[in-house]
């Protein structure tokens, strides 16, 4: 079932995936203006259409939270929150100052966003790892209002955002979720940033709404390429569909230079879709998406992953980390799994997919942050600059730049 492919025949694996977003962009659009002119009550018959809401409201009360965690559940969480609030505090930038010495004092102070918004996928597979993920950074950087969106959350997710403090919950899902986070409504607050998986649909309201708020990314297809020469295939195999069980638009690409190891694999993955209980989903993304791909060296196999910018890449030898350019996030050795980052090691699992690595990491604490430049000039400090200064502003015709340089030297 996992291909086997030379690396001339993988042309389609290293194509660009593109978001397939213009059919659901003519889809969106009108919900997104709907909700724009009539709010909670556009926002409330999306919800009864698309998401079974029964209520006549979509915010979760104080008495629609659990009022206690299973204690295994609960074990986990704390784990997972004390990892990821560690890494993102490391992340999150620092006040800095410099005296330049020549009449410069220049720095920068780090202020957080006034609020965001989290989209929290709860359909196939409810993810209160995402609500971790997207909520605990915001806390780190600073954030006062906090919004979480998701279509049907299940009682870990709601357990969770009580756990950490959360109450502004909504029951909303898709474009309408992502509109009312935007615009405002008179249930759901406007927010400065929106992030956040979800299905095209959210993906498209993002897209069309980027500018008029923030967003993280636009997500496409989740994927990871294993870069291996050896190692144990019953572990790779595992990787490939932790990764797979995702979504049938899934991909899962190993790059070796070992056939011996191609075929183990396909092997092994063979194997273990015969006892998994999401294989309806995995088999079809390692039918259509996936393969084993053969190299002739690492160094091609580093060039491969390169110009594809996975989402997640595994190097099974650390030593090829300082070629690689573009991955949202890297897996050092054979003993790091992907789903340990997917859950609780304390990177982020919100991650840039379909190429955007080449040009932004993962979601961290410091896209809840602005960081503003500051300075202060002396009269020696204008007068070292005006010469610069009065000459590029001429240059430009902007003679009042130039004169108010001049007024301050006497």
């Amino acid at each position: 079932m996992l291909r086997i492919l030379d690396i001339s025949e993988a042309r389609e694996l290293f194509t660009r995936k593109s978001v397939r977003l213009a059919e659901a962009e003519q889809t969106v659009a009108p919900i997104l203006d709907d909700v724009r002119r009539r709010g909670d009550e556009a926002l409330i018959e999306y919800a009864r259409r698309f998401d079974r809401l029964e209520l006549k409201h979509v915010r979760v009360s104080a008495a629609g939270f659990p009022e206690n965690l299973a204690p295994h559940f609960l074990r986990a969480i704390e784990t997972a929150a004390n990892n990821i609030r560690a890494y993102a505090e490391m992340q999150l930038p620092r006040e800095k100052w410099t005296d330049c010495g020549d009449g410069r004092r220049l720095g920068q102070i780090v202020r957080p966003l006034e609020s965001m918004g989290a989209y929290i996928p709860a359909g196939r597979y409810p993810l209160p790892s995402t609500l971790l993920m997207t909520v605990i950074p915001a806390q780190v950087a600073g954030v006062r209002t906090i919004c979480v969106a998701s279509p049907n959350p299940s009682v870990e997710i709601l357990g969770a955002a009580r756990w950490l403090g959360v109450d502004n919950v909504f029951r909303i899902g898709g474009a309408q979720a992502i509109a009312a986070m935007a615009f405002g409504t008179a249930s759901v607050p406007k927010v400065d940033r929106i992030v956040g998986p979800g299905n095209i649909y959210v993906a498209a309201a993002k897209k069309l709404l980027a500018g008029e708020v923030g967003i993280d990314f636009v997500a496409g297809p989740t994927e990871i390429v294993i870069i291996a020469a050896e190692g144990d295939a019953r572990w790779i195999a595992a990787d490939m569909l932790a990764q797979a069980e995702h979504d049938v638009e899934a991909s899962a690409v190993l790059l070796t230079t070992s056939r011996h190891l191609a075929e183990r694999v396909a092997a092994e993955v063979a194997r273990q879709l015969e006892t998994l209980p999401t294989a309806s989903v995995a088999a079809e993304a390692i039918r259509a998406n996936s393969a084993a791909v053969l190299v002739r060296s690492l160094e091609e196999a580093v060039e491969a992953s390169n110009r594809l910018a996975p989402e997640h890449l595994a190097l099974h030898d650390p030593s090829l980390l300082p070629e690689i350019q573009h991955a949202g996030s890297v897996f050092l050795g054979p003993m790091s799994t992907e789903a340990a980052g997917d859950y609780a090691s304390g990177p982020n699992h919100v991650l840039p997919t379909s190429g955007v690595a080449r040009i932004r990491g993962g979601l961290s604490s410091a896209d809840f942050v602005k960081i503003i430049s500051v300075q202060a000039l002396t009269p020696d400090g204008i007068a070292a600059l005006a010469p610069a200064v009065t000459t590029l502003a001429r240059a430009e015709g902007l003679e009042a730049h130039a004169r108010s340089m001049e007024v301050r030297l006497g």
